[in-house]
């Protein structure tokens, strides 16, 4: 599965590139770097409390692992499909949206990704914040900054750093659940708690929600983390490689987290990190389990402060219409969306879980729908053959809106609002469903097939072959990948 790795050593170690297309010169990595770093972002605090969502919200053991099990299976699906576009087109995602939506119509949906960046780095940084706090016993807020300052470094140094992180994360993220499972299992009676069944559609379907919101939010970026790898990469193994470490990572930790919030009761909410930590012992334990914590939070809340980086540079090169991105340029962007994570990570510490299962759960109304139309333009209208010079010029090819994807997009937006049910908001038919959300279902299914025939009606002229920046004249390297693709999900 691995791909050559020739060139990995003579990559800079800050990496010089940001939204540009990545030449094959640059091109290295392995497709199991793919695998551990999606293991490893996955393998962590935030992952578990999610898992515990649908246990808190009112689901019994038993149900609440399956129906999260179902939404890793299908988000994990349509984010690794996002993923193996990156070795195709050398691109980060979002500015493939671009195709979709114009060069100026693509910053309707990355403005919403930018939020859902400090939305989740606001999270990660609350959670190891803690237990940096604990670790160092020092007040938690202390804690935050000093995670934030950490996530800083390594954003700028980027895509081979972030990398790294993900393989170490990934090994002490195994040896820690591995330790935790045997304190959890070895003291308590889970066959009791897997016995405990009281079926209902509702909470089954939030926990299919949970995981696969989860899986799904990671679209967006998922692609700026394999656009490095030989273009002549296998879409099917890392489309593999991608869902696998994601699904079993996500999985591993949502599982943990059922167990340990149907054990801990009312003592969980507000006191996570403490609760699960105090499972698995006190003392030198204990201090090895906080650092085991805060490390695992590093992987996914670098991706995030990266993601969010590689979005705001995008908004504005739309604009400018360059992808180059000047150093000084890149930091500030950084520091600005770290900071304010870092705030709203501060100002909510008191009331984490109601506001973060309400957060997440929103964000599919926003995504799930551009979800859809970016995957059926990639893999059913345009096949991977997009015009990458023209991304970048609004008098070009995709112009600078598409009004036909923003429409289909909006109107995937709202057709979700009156099946949404959330604690800030409850559309009106949730009712006449038994208190089922099944706002993303309706997101993901008809957004997909009205513009797949909006887009075959009002068709735009297609390349005949993927258009490099300095390969114009050269043939396509590679197919179609949808019927390879779809043929192994």
């Amino acid at each position: 599965m691995a791909v050559n790795d020739d060139r990995a050593g003579a990559s800079p170690l800050i990496e010089k590139r940001s939204i540009d297309y990545i030449p094959e010169s640059e091109r290295h990595g392995r497709l199991f770097s793919q695998f551990t770093l999606w293991l490893g972002a996955n393998l962590q605090i935030t992952a578990i409390v999610t898992g515990a969502l649908a246990v808190v919200l009112g689901g019994d053991v038993f149900w609440s692992l399956i129906g999260l099990f179902v939404g890793q299976v299908l988000g994990g699906a349509v984010m690794a499909l996002h993923g193996a576009q990156g070795p195709q087109l050398g691109l980060p995602q979002m500015i493939s949206s671009r195709v979709q939506f114009g060069v100026y119509g693509a910053v309707v949906p990355l403005v919403l990704v930018c939020l859902m960046y400090i939305g989740f780095s606001a999270s990660g940084s609350l959670l190891a914040g803690q237990a940096i706090a604990q670790l160092l016993q020092v007040e938690d807020w202390v804690g935050i900054v000093a995670f934030a300052g950490f996530i800083v470094v390594l954003t700028i140094f980027g895509y081979r750093v972030i990398h790294g992180i993900g393989r170490v994360a990934s090994v002490l993220g195994v040896i820690a659940f591995i330790y935790l499972f045997y304190k959890l299992l070895a003291a308590n009676d889970i066959g009791a708690l897997l016995a405990n069944k009281h079926f209902s559609i509702s909470s089954f379907l939030l926990a299919i929600s949970l995981s696969a919101s989860w899986q799904i939010a990671f679209g967006p970026y998922v692609a700026d983390y394999s656009r490095y790898l030989p273009s002549k990469t296998s879409p099917v193994k890392t489309f593999w490689a991608i869902s696998l470490g994601s699904v079993v990572g996500a999985q591993i930790a949502m599982v943990f987290g059922v167990l340990a919030a149907a054990l801990a009761g009312s003592q969980f909410a507000h006191h996570e990190v403490s609760f699960i930590v105090g499972l698995g012992g006190t003392g030198i334990v204990a201090a090895l389990l906080y650092f085991a914590v805060a490390f695992g939070k590093v992987t996914i809340t670098t991706l995030n402060a990266y993601g969010s980086f590689m979005s705001i540079a995008t908004i504005v090169s739309g604009f400018r219409g360059s992808r180059r991105i000047p150093s000084g340029v890149r930091l500030l962007y950084i520091l600005v969306m770290v900071a304010m994570a870092t705030t709203l990570a501060l100002l909510g510490k008191d009331s984490f879980l109601k506001d973060f299962s309400a957060f997440i759960l929103f964000l599919l109304a926003f995504f799930t729908p551009w979800s859809a139309i970016n995957l059926v333009d990639f893999y059913c209208i345009t096949k991977e053959r997009y015009d990458i010079p023209a991304l970048s010029n609004p008098e070009g090819r995709y112009g600078r809106w598409n009004r036909v994807g923003l429409s289909v997009y909006v109107f995937g937006v709202l057709i979700q609002m009156p099946f949404m049910s959330t604690h800030f908001y409850t559309g009106p038919l949730v009712d006449s469903l038994g208190g089922t959300d099944i706002s993303w279902i309706i997101g993901l299914v008809v957004p997909a097939a009205l513009y797949y025939w909006a887009a075959r009606k009002w068709a735009r002229p297609v390349p005949d072959h993927l258009i490099l920046p300095a390969e114009s004249h050269a043939p396509a390297h590679t197919a179609a990948v949808l019927p390879v693709v779809a043929a192994t999900i």
